[in-house]
């Protein structure tokens, strides 16, 4: 297949991160997509931080980055970036795939998430050390894997090649996880959604998957049944197929 008739997958990674973390991922992807990796403003290479730290805005600065007819395929809080984008700039968004994201990351009476006890705990140990949360985050999201400790280690050596995010960014990320509630976002577009969760996953629970089928009956989803909050890190070669499956049943394909 051609370069230039590869369908554009676009990867938005998540809080604390940089594009890098896609980085041992991206040689089972490439010969079936023409891969765009993003830096988030205020993480990695991106120097743009605005203030406030608000996803319209955040998807306004990424929109000029986004090629034609893409699939965003947002990792965690690239997640809920991707549903902004794609609901802003339905024209240049063909499908979105979220990767152990949720439209809503904390617990609501309706909706399964993290709990707010969690997370104020969290906020509070950021606050204290930026760097160390970013760290604790990291074996947060491994947790349960059976390869967690290489999965920490792939994903601390991938980020640390890049400039560390700036604290704005840090911050306002963090507060996107804990205020931005797209479930209504995510239902209205008009575009195939699809999902894959970690069964493992403490940070995004399995049962946002079926509480997003219930929502979203046309979504098609998928479960790691081994993996936690980073599947593309511990089973790379099956998150690669998950998203396989989605290029074929673009159009044309």
């Amino acid at each position: 297949m051609g370069q230039q008739s590869k369908p554009n997958l676009v990867l938005l990674h998540g809080w604390g991160m940089n594009q890098a973390v896609w980085q041992q991922w991206l040689p089972l992807l490439q010969q079936d997509w023409q891969v765009h990796t993003l830096d988030l403003p205020g993480f990695g290479l991106s120097k743009d931080c605005p203030k406030p730290y608000a996803l319209a805005v955040l998807a306004e600065l990424l929109q000029p980055q986004l090629p034609a007819k893409a699939v965003l395929c947002g990792w965690s809080l690239g997640g809920l970036v991707a549903i902004e984008l794609a609901r802003s700039y339905p024209q240049q968004v063909q499908a979105l795939a979220l990767l152990a994201a949720s439209p809503c990351f904390m617990a609501q009476t309706d909706w399964p998430g993290m709990s707010a006890r969690i997370f104020t705990q969290f906020q509070q140990q950021l606050s204290n050390n930026i760097p160390l949360t970013i760290q604790r985050f990291l074996a947060i999201q491994a947790m349960g894997s059976p390869s967690a400790k290489g999965d920490i280690k792939q994903l601390r050596q991938a980020i640390l090649q890049l400039p560390e995010p700036k604290s704005e960014a840090v911050t306002g990320g963090l507060a996107l996880l804990q205020s931005c509630d797209l479930r209504a976002e995510l239902v209205s577009l008009s575009l195939p959604v699809h999902a894959a969760f970690g069964r493992l996953d403490t940070l995004v629970p399995i049962e946002v998957e079926q509480a997003l089928q219930q929502r979203i009956p046309t979504a098609k989803t998928h479960c790691f049944a081994h993996a936690s909050h980073a599947p593309f890190i511990s089973h790379p070669a099956e998150s690669a197929a998950w998203l396989q499956q989605i290029r074929t049943q673009l159009p044309g394909e």
